[in-house]
C-alpha cells in the first residue's frame, strides 16, 4: 500500500468515531484491513472489541507487543477537517485514529519487510479514554500464560515539533484515578436548619484533606495533585435545608505506589465517617484509573536509538506528563515504554474541537516502530 492509502484509511476513520467500548464497527475495519497484510494469526473479540494482529518470524528471538488506542472522546466537531465526523457527539480529538492507522502502516511494513527472528503483536486497544480497555484486553484469556519480553506505545504530541520523539526512563505519565464520594444525611425545613443533617461539614473536610495532600512540584516522585471536580449540595428549594452532597475529585501522582498510598487513606477518612456518625450514609466510588507508564531504562533506550537512526530529532522530557494513559497496564505488567510523538507546535490541543490528527505522522510512526522492533531483537542477539 502506499502512504496516500493510509491517509485515506485514517480520515475514514476520522468520520466514523466510536466511544469507548463501542469500537465495534472500528474493529471491524481494523481486521479486514489487516487481513490483506497476511499476519500469522489474527485474533478479534479480544477483551471486547480489541484486535491483535501475530507476525511470528521465527520461533528464535524475543515476542514485542506494540499497542494502539481506537476510541474517540465524546465531543463534537465543529467542521472543516475535510472528513469531518458524521457520529453526532463523538470525534477524533485525540488522535487515535492516527495511532491505529500508524499500527496499521507498521503492519503493512511487517509484511512486506520481514524481520530475520522473532514475534510481533499487533494489539488494537479500545477504551482508553475511559482507562479501562487496556486492562481488559489484559484479563483476557488470551494472555494466559502468553510470554511477552517488550511493549511499546505512541501517543502524538501537540506542541511539540512535528515527528519529534518525547521519551524518558521512569515515569512517563502520571497514575490518575477519579473519585465520587457520596453523603446522606437528613433535610428540614429551611427554618429549622438545626434538624437537618447537613453533609456540608464532612465534604469540607475531605475537600481540605484533599488539598492537603498536594505537591505541585514538577519532576519530583512525590509529585501529587488533586483537582476538585465537582461539589454539590441540595437541589434549588429554598424551603429545605440540604441533607445530600457529593464531591468528585481526580487525583494524580508521580508514581502508581504514591497514587495507592493516598487511596489507601482517602478510604480510612471515607469508611471512618458512618462509624463516628452512623446517622450518616456515605458512598465512594473510584473511576477511570490510570496506571503510571514507568519506562524501563533499556526500552526507553532503544526508542532514543531508533529516533536517530531514522534521523528524527529526540527530546527527553524533564518531567512526567500529568495526564494519564491506560497503556500503563502493560508497563506495569512488562518491560517496555510509552513515548510521544510531536504533531506539530501550532497543532490545536488534544480534546480540543479543533484538533485533527496530522497525516505526516503516519509514515513516521510506522517507521520508528519498525526501527524499535529492529533494534529490540537484534539486542538479544548481542546480548547472546
Amino acid at each position: 500500500m502506499e502512504i496516500e492509502d493510509f491517509y485515506q484509511i485514517r480520515e475514514d476513520f476520522h468520520r466514523h468515531p466510536e466511544l469507548s467500548g463501542k469500537e465495534k464497527e472500528t474493529a471491524r475495519r481494523v481486521a479486514d484491513l489487516l487481513k490483506g497484510m497476511q499476519p500469522t494469526h489474527l485474533y478479534t473479540g479480544i477483551g471486547g472489541h480489541g484486535v491483535i494482529a501475530e507476525y511470528v518470524f521465527a520461533e528464535e528471538g524475543e515476542t514485542l507487543l506494540f499497542r494502539a488506542d481506537m476510541d474517540a472522546v465524546a465531543i463534537e466537531e465543529h467542521g472543516g477537517t475535510g472528513h469531518d465526523s458524521l457520529n453526532p457527539g463523538a470525534a477524533h480529538k485525540c488522535g487515535h485514529d492516527g495511532h491505529t492507522t500508524i499500527l496499521l502502516a507498521f503492519a503493512d511494513l511487517l509484511h512486506r519487510y520481514p524481520l530475520a527472528k522473532g514475534k510481533i503483536l499487533l494489539l488494537f486497544q479500545p477504551a482508553e479514554e475511559t482507562g479501562e480497555g487496556a486492562m481488559k484486553m489484559l484479563e483476557d484469556p488470551f494472555f494466559n500464560g502468553r510470554h511477552i519480553d517488550h511493549v511499546f506505545a505512541l501517543h502524538n504530541l501537540p506542541g511539540y515539533p512535528t515527528a519529534a520523539v518525547v521519551c524518558r526512563p521512569g515515569s512517563f505519565t502520571c497514575s490518575v484515578v477519579s473519585c465520587s464520594i457520596e453523603i446522606t444525611g437528613k433535610t428540614s425545613h429551611a427554618a429549622e436548619p438545626e434538624k437537618a443533617l447537613s453533609p456540608v461539614p464532612l465534604l469540607l473536610q475531605l475537600l481540605r484533606t484533599a488539598e492537603s495532600w498536594d505537591c505541585n512540584t514538577p519532576g519530583k516522585e512525590t509529585y501529587f495533585r488533586s483537582t476538585l471536580i465537582e461539589l454539590h449540595i441540595g437541589e434549588e428549594a429554598y424551603g429545605v435545608a440540604a441533607g445530600q452532597g457529593v464531591i468528585r475529585f481526580t487525583f494524580r501522582a508521580a508514581t502508581e505506589k504514591n497514587l495507592q498510598t493516598r487511596i489507601r487513606e482517602m478510604e480510612e477518612m471515607v469508611a471512618a465517617i458512618p462509624k463516628t456518625n452512623p446517622e450518616y450514609n456515605v458512598r465512594l466510588q473510584w473511576l477511570e484509573p490510570f496506571q503510571a507508564n514507568e519506562n524501563t531504562m533499556k526500552e526507553a533506550g532503544w526508542i532514543k536509538q531508533a529516533a536517530q537512526a531514522q534521523g528524527l530529532p529526540y527530546i527527553e522530557a524533564e518531567v512526567p506528563f500529568a495526564w494519564g494513559e491506560d497503556f500503563g497496564a502493560f508497563t506495569q505488567r512488562y518491560p517496555g515504554a510509552l513515548f510521544g510523538l510531536g504533531a506539530g507546535t501550532k497543532t490545536p490541543p488534544l480534546h480540543s474541537p479543533k484538533y485533527d490528527f496530522p497525516n505526516e505522522l503516519i509514515e513516521k510512526g510506522a517507521h520508528i516502530f519498525y526501527e524499535i522492533a529492529k533494534i529490540a531483537l537484534e539486542s538479544r542477539g548481542k546480548q547472546e
